[in-house]
């Protein structure tokens, strides 16, 4: 299987100078795990995911006070859409990170993660026929 098989299409931007509260808040409406922080005073894309927002409350900062542009990633690794599930997951594990922003060219196509690679995994396993078990 491919990324562009298990990626979520449909991916939330978000600026930096959101704080973290309403990144939090839009993350959670949508139900993802990771927002695509877009700059337009920097070049490239960043990545707000909740393990971001987790380490920044549990730090004791206030997500009401703290901007998105001090949390971050903005040294991301893209996928491409035609990766298989097997690279985008080695990938993951590798680097230790859940998210993989999907780009084709320079334009965003998706957001996959390792519960989508999960699900993938899942489903094509339900789908094949069982096994019978030999006689010893």
């Amino acid at each position: 299987m491919k990324v562009r098989d298990g990626m979520t299409k449909l991916v939330l931007t978000i600026g930096p100078a959101h704080t973290l509260r309403e990144a939090a808040r839009l993350m959670s409406a949508r139900r993802v795990g990771a927002a695509v922080v877009i700059d337009p005073e920097h070049s490239g894309l960043g990545i707000l995911t909740e393990r971001d927002v987790l380490d920044s409350v549990g730090a004791g900062q206030n997500p009401d006070a703290e901007l998105v542009s001090a949390h971050r990633t903005v040294d991301v690794i893209f996928a491409t859409p035609e990766w298989t599930l097997e690279q985008a997951a080695a990938t993951m594990v590798r680097q230790g990170f859940r998210h993989l922003v999907v780009v084709d060219g320079h334009d965003v196509t998706g957001l996959l993660s390792m519960r989508d690679i999960v699900r993938c995994w899942t489903q094509t396993a339900t789908q094949l026929p069982e096994r019978t078990s030999m006689p010893a």
